[in-house]
């Protein structure tokens, strides 16, 4: 046996936590391999929402779950989660990489701050010291899970960030660091999550190749740092190859890669978005669609689907099969567009630009074609309507990609599976 990946192919938000739960159905152990609590995971369950941030969405189906050491972890919200899934009659069969890195206070401070400063050029983060902390890892200022469990070793490690932090709040104008209150406050972190810590890197190794292993990617391909719309991204590897460094995995291990797309496609925060509609159908897209953010509440932009950027991101992923998500909000358009090409200076141009500076003047060229209605709920691929068919037959050969997975609506049962 091996292991499958989900992946986010637009801006995130494609509604992976779904799929994810859905399949989670068929596996034994369900890991989070990048990202952090900026990422938020809706599961819709007979009518009973369930938001996660950092626990797999496996977790609903009551299956292993692993935070792997790609995550950046905040203890307080993961404790907040367990603690929620706890109350709803859940117990999490969870492991949290002892290599995982610890979202600190001051990180919250600096992302806030850092974002303010760049005023109209900012990047719209959440604020929640994502960034921060990844940068920190890279050089080498982190603070990992394993040390917090360790009071010699957060000692160690506070003594020697905090007076560079301090010079960094000095700058800003901030104010004085409280070690001793960092250190009593993550040590108590610590001992409430010591129970669930250990080396996932050799557990998930161990079963690997003798049980059925999901990765869960958070955001999107076109957030990813290396291969998305920069800077205007995430600051971790949302691509399927993000699991051989966020979990372990060796790429031997993983036979097939899945990757989530929206009917339409949406954004959170800054960034050029070429197939964005700002009238009546953005609209339309963001009230049927409940487009606001799971972790933020924010509003997401809305518009047609750009095939451009999904077949890119396919590439980039080495994407197997497709799943289509919130079809049914299509429901009731009398039109629907699909964007086949880019319009830049006269040219057109059937390659997503690295160049932020190209991306933002790109015109998208559309193909039209007829809408539908009463898609939603749907549980099998004849019993929708003709034209929404057709749309998904359309978006599979453009992309020479099956798609297998058809989401008609929030609840884990609104969903149709098609043979390949």
């Amino acid at each position: 046996m091996a292991g499958v990946v989900i992946t986010g192919l637009q801006w995130g938000d494609e509604g992976k936590g779904k799929i994810t739960d859905y399949l989670s159905n068929y596996f034994d152990c369900i890991v989070r391999y990048q990202g952090g609590d900026n990422a938020g995971h809706t599961v819709v369950i007979k009518n009973k929402k369930y938001k996660l941030h950092l626990v797999p969405s496996g977790v609903l189906q009551n299956k292993k779950v692993v935070i792997g050491n790609g995550v950046v972890v905040n203890p307080s919200v993961l404790l907040d989660e367990i603690k929620m899934l706890s109350e709803n009659g859940i117990n999490p069969d969870l492991m949290v990489s002892d290599r995982a890195h610890v979202i600190m206070e001051y990180h919250r401070i600096l992302d806030g701050i850092e974002e303010e400063m760049l005023g109209k050029k900012k990047i719209g983060t959440t604020k929640r010291g994502i960034g921060p902390c990844y940068t920190d890892k890279v050089s080498r200022y982190g603070i990992r899970i394993g040390d917090i469990i360790d009071e010699e070793n957060l000692r160690e490690k506070l003594d020697r960030i905090i007076p560079v932090k301090q010079k960094i709040f000095d700058a800003y104008g901030i104010g004085k660091i409280n070690v001793e209150k960092i250190f009593e406050e993550y040590i108590s972190y610590g001992e409430k999550l010591r129970k669930y810590v250990g080396d996932t890197i050799y557990y998930l190794n161990s079963i690997i190749d003798e049980k059925e292993v999901l990765f869960e990617g958070a955001q999107g391909i076109l957030l990813d740092i290396d291969y998305g719309t920069y800077p205007y991204t995430t600051s971790s590897n949302p691509v399927s190859g993000g699991v051989c460094t966020g979990a372990g995995i060796s790429p031997k291990k993983i036979k097939k890669s899945i990757g989530i797309a929206k009917a339409y496609t949406t954004r959170v925060g800054m960034g050029a978005m070429p197939t964005e509609e700002k009238g009546k159908i953005g609209d339309f897209l963001a009230e049927k669609g409940n487009e606001y953010g799971t972790t933020t509440g924010r509003k997401r932009r809305c518009g047609w689907l750009d095939l451009v950027a999904l077949k890119y991101s396919c590439m980039v992923s080495g994407i197997d099969e497709v799943a289509l998500t919130k079809v049914d909000v299509l429901d009731g358009l009398k039109e629907v567009k699909v964007c086949t090409g880019y319009e830049v200076d006269g040219e057109i141009i059937d390659r997503f630009p690295s160049s932020l500076k190209t991306l933002e003047k790109c015109k998208p060229v559309y193909e039209s074609m007829e809408g539908w209605d009463r898609a939603r709920g749907k549980k099998r691929y004849e019993e929708l309507p003709l034209n929404a068919r057709k749309y998904v037959d359309y978006i599979s050969d453009w992309l020479k990609i099956p798609v297998t997975i058809i989401s008609t609506g929030m609840e884990r049962n609104e969903t149709i599976i098609l043979e390949t």
